[in-house]
């Protein structure tokens, strides 16, 4: 919901598991990736890891409904330009995210 209501920010594809994310992430070739640490199949550092592996790859930003934790330098290494805990997600750090990965 706080992307379709962002300015600048469209929805282009939903997946339902890690497979899924890298295949739609391959088509689609969107800009930005909200990525799930708790996907179905491949989670999704592994998943943010192989997006990150594409040509042109997409801006991934990790985020879970676990706190911080050990998640961000985990999400960041894996690729990911940071974590949000999806308590935290909102149009503001929707718009931080994006400027941290220079694409702003």
């Amino acid at each position: 919901m706080v992307v379709e209501l962002t300015d600048g920010f469209a929805v282009v594809g939903e997946a339902a598991s890690g497979d899924e994310a890298i295949e739609l992430a391959a088509q689609l070739h969107p800009d930005l990736v909200l990525m799930d640490v708790q996907m179905p199949g491949i989670d999704g550092i592994e998943t943010t890891r192989r997006i990150r592996a594409l040509d042109n790859p997409p801006v991934v930003v990790v985020m879970s409904t676990h706190e911080s934790g050990d998640y961000e330098a985990v999400a960041v290494a894996a690729g990911a330009v940071g974590f949000v805990p999806k308590s935290q997600f909102s149009f503001d750090t929707l718009a931080e995210m994006w400027e941290l990965a220079g694409a702003g």
